[in-house]
């Protein structure tokens, strides 16, 4: 007899299929039939590899973190300086320079992944001492009783927190704190929708707003190296982007789902603990805010900063090793992948052999500016927004370094930037990210309600991203 679950599993199977059969003719097929003059075997096994991942990424036949483990571990075993045997250079004059093992396993400790680690240690520690519960009480309080402000109240507390955060663990949060708000309509209000709909909307822009928002933004940074972005840098263009786009998301909700219900009153508990512990969270996540936003005065970069919490909540017993356990290290190993895949990608010359063989000097920089951030956003709507900047950014970068002219549009700092802007901006699906699929999940919104705000969304926020990097390209603001 038939099951779901068989059928579930056999769609698995066949998807993992699919997603080797095709690396496996690539792999397979000689370099002389490729459409790139001069590409190397260890080129060759990249190209393989980038193809891999992606499928791997898109189709998702096994977990997306494990496939930038898998990804880390194929670079070492096929095209590292300590290779499986097989794989070495025998003596083929076309065989390429190979890669590090240091470099590859190193992917592991960028400080990138530490950044990350840091905002992680912040928000595992605010929500065991209900930090985040108790301020978004407080702010919550400031926005009336009529249901338009509430809404825009949540979605602001909910941009706020996703901008430190995990998305997924603010929208987890924020619905729960929303379910008792929902009370106060009918069955049939469409103010239902609206709320739900914002908590996921809300959570995805906030991410934005800083280098720790959203993986894609760390991946983002790896690229950015030599631009000096530090945090305060980044929040001050990823800020205004941020309040654009609420304000836009908030009134779009307003049209479409407006409310019967005149009045409301929302009153959640506040309960801010006392204990040496609880106020050592609070003066350490004020610290750590205060510092990454002030770098340019005592002088540590964003990745040093990061470590201050992390030190400080595990040498006080803070955060023990049961709370390890809840820190995402999935994201840190998806994140470290793609990083990994644009290092062999740059370090084995294949971007460049890859650019090299695509007429990009024929396009004006405004549209490869333009389509680069619409292949972005129209990506992330079918797949990780992570996965999506592990694909496109190292290629985007190399573009940047390749292509003439496009000091016109900022050079490739503002591509990678406003590229990666418009994937956060992808949210048209309940499969597009995380929270539209936790918001989904209550049962509240369908699908089209996703897609028509989302598919709007995702269209303002790839003309408003153009106009911000327009802006910062005339203000010189990376250079």
């Amino acid at each position: 007899m038939f099951s779901l679950t068989k059928i579930s599993k056999d769609k698995k199977w066949i998807k993992l299929s699919f997603a080797i059969l095709i690396p496996t003719m690539l792999a397979l097929m000689p370099t002389s039939w490729l459409p790139m003059e001069g590409l190397t075997i260890i080129q060759h096994r990249v190209l393989v590899l980038f193809f891999l991942a992606a499928l791997f990424w898109v189709l998702e036949p096994i977990p997306i973190y494990a496939t930038s483990i898998l990804l880390i571990t194929l670079e070492l075993l096929l095209i590292s300086d300590s290779a499986f045997i097989f794989f070495k250079n025998h003596g083929d004059g076309n065989f390429g320079a190979s890669m590090s093992h240091q470099e590859i396993m190193g992917t592991f400790a960028s400080p990138v992944i530490l950044l990350f680690l840091g905002g992680f240690f912040l928000a595992t520690a605010a929500t065991k001492y209900r930090l985040d519960q108790n301020i978004a009480g407080v702010l919550l309080k400031n926005f009336g009783d009529k249901p338009k402000w509430v809404l825009l109240g949540l979605m602001c507390i909910t941009a706020v927190f996703s901008m430190f955060m995990s998305n997924t663990a603010t929208t987890a949060m924020m619905l729960s704190i929303l379910i008792p708000v929902l009370k106060f309509f009918p069955a049939q209000d469409k103010a239902r929708t609206a709320f739900v709909l914002g908590i996921p909307i809300a959570a995805n822009l906030g991410g934005i707003g800083t280098p720790i928002g959203t993986p894609p933004n760390a991946i983002a940074l790896k690229f950015l190296s030599q631009s000096d972005l530090a945090f305060g840098k980044w929040m001050a263009f990823g800020l205004p982007v941020v309040i654009i786009m609420l304000t836009i998301a908030w009134l779009l909700l307003m049209f479409f789902y407006r409310s019967d219900t005149k009045q409301i009153k929302v009153s959640l508990p506040v309960d801010f603990q006392t204990n040496p512990k609880a106020v050592l969270v609070y003066v350490t996540f004020i610290l750590t805010i205060l510092l990454w936003l002030f770098d340019f005065v005592h002088g540590m970069n964003s990745y040093v900063v990061a470590m201050v919490p992390v030190t400080v909540f595990l040498s006080t017993g803070i955060i023990n090793k049961e709370d390890l356990k809840q820190i995402s290290w999935d994201v840190l190993w998806l994140v470290s992948g793609g990083i990994a895949l644009g290092l062999a990608l740059d370090k084995t010359g294949l971007a460049k052999t890859l650019i090299n063989a695509i007429p990009f000097e024929s396009l004006n920089p405004y549209s490869l500016f333009a389509m680069a951030a619409f292949i972005g956003l129209f990506m992330a709507n079918f797949m990780s927004n992570t996965a999506t900047a592990n694909l496109l950014l190292p290629l985007i970068a190399s573009i940047g370094t390749a292509v003439s002219g496009l000091e016109l549009v900022g050079g490739s700092e503002l591509i990678i930037v406003g590229t990666t802007l418009s994937i956060s901006c992808a949210m048209s699906l309940p499969i597009s990210t995380p929270p539209n699929a936790l918001a989904y999940a209550t049962g509240e919104i369908k699908t089209k309600d996703l897609a028509r705000v989302g598919i709007l969304i995702g269209l303002i926020g790839l003309i408003v991203v153009i106009g911000m990097m327009t802006i910062l390209n005339a203000l010189n603001f990376l250079k």
